[in-house]
């Protein structure tokens, strides 16, 4: 668990009257997504209301929750978790409810939050804020040939070299089956059957000895240009920002995505409800999710987000084309079935962490 750090509060003048401004603790994720959320909300949130906000970052943002709810000593006040986290952690009663109604902004033209979200954005107890995927990624100059198909990740010897994967049966375990050919619309069918867990694990067998694992979403583009390995799992986002902002020669092959959510929540007990509650009203609202996509490809959460993403901060790249939603890359992508990994993650990453020390 990553230690959480209060910055001290700043003192700011209110309506003539020097009033102490509390802060909000905001633990997410890291690298190139964090820098888009402080962009996009933190920055112009503190400018709005004076309120300081401490951006912490965490391998997994969702691990940290259950153990500090459970020995009342919660240092976060909003954490960015995946959905399958949001779904657990609220079924477990560590989260606030949230209100779509009167915790979030109403779209622009007053359509009710409620209403405004795409679908499977909104839970009982989390609110998204991006649609982004696990994809596979190469690195052109390391690779002979052009990879295609998520089953191209799965063969060495067409395109020799070692491959990063997540050290999480999550996405794995789909792309695994989706390689061996099955299509994604029966993904979650096969996984729920023994017989279709060990037809993951036997298809993992295959690229076992040249897998470098990673953990944090930074690191697959750093093995990418490392050469430590030519091809990659990895955030669609994080692959864009290597490629547009530092221009890494590396190509995205959405065939066999994964499309997941993430989303805010507040855990039971976050030190500084109130402003908890501001954060998430702002940082989800229509124009800052719009704004978030001009720093990463991650696609906004809200309908009426969408047609205000343009293009991205270098002033020349459409974004639209570069969303993991966008038309061309649907073609054989797979949406996360969240309460498949809600009901099913203990039993699978024991499995898969077995299969790893094996």
């Amino acid at each position: 668990m990553k230690k959480i750090l209060i910055l001290s509060t700043a003192v700011l003048g209110l309506a003539g009257v020097a009033a102490q401004a509390e802060s909000v603790t905001v633990l997410s994720w890291g690298g190139a997504y964090e820098k888009s959320q402080v962009e996009a909300y933190n920055k112009p949130f503190t400018e709005a209301t004076g309120i300081d906000v401490n951006m912490q970052a965490a391998d997994n943002p969702g691990t940290p929750i259950k153990a500090q709810v459970e020995a009342n000593n919660v240092s976060i006040d909003v954490a960015d978790v995946e959905k399958s986290d949001a779904v657990r952690l609220c079924d477990e009663g560590l989260l606030e409810p949230i209100d779509p109604d009167t915790d979030l902004a109403a779209a622009p033209d007053g359509t009710p939050a409620s209403q405004d979200f795409i679908d499977g954005a909104l839970t009982d107890c989390a609110v998204a804020n991006i649609v982004w995927s696990t994809v596979m990624a190469y690195n052109t100059d390391k690779v002979d040939g052009t990879p295609t198909t998520i089953a191209d990740f799965f063969d060495t010897k067409k395109f020799p070299g070692k491959r990063g994967l997540r050290k999480s049966a999550k996405a794995t375990m789909e792309m695994a089956l989706m390689a061996d050919g099955v299509p994604s619309a029966d993904v979650y069918k096969v996984l729920s059957t023994p017989e279709g867990v060990d037809r993951a694990f036997k298809k993992l067998d295959t690229v076992k000895d040249d897998i470098v694992w990673w953990d944090a979403g930074a690191q697959p583009p750093q093995l990418l240009a490392d050469g430590e390995v030519v091809m990659t799992t990895a955030y669609n986002g994080r692959i864009f920002n290597a490629q547009v902002a530092e221009d890494q020669p590396f190509k995205i092959v959405w065939d066999g995505q994964v499309l997941d959510f993430d989303l805010f929540v507040i855990p039971k007990g976050a030190p500084h409800m109130k402003e908890a509650k501001e954060y998430l009203k702002f940082a989800t609202s229509t124009q800052q999710l719009a704004d978030q996509a001009k720093w990463i490809s991650y696609g906004p959460a809200r309908k009426s987000s969408a047609p205000l993403v343009g293009l991205y901060q270098d002033g020349k790249t459409e974004m639209g084309p570069e969303m993991p939603t966008a038309e061309a890359n649907m073609q054989n992508a797979l949406v996360n079935d969240f309460e498949f990994w809600a009901d099913h993650d203990t039993e699978l990453s024991e499995r898969f962490n077995a299969w790893l020390a094996g």
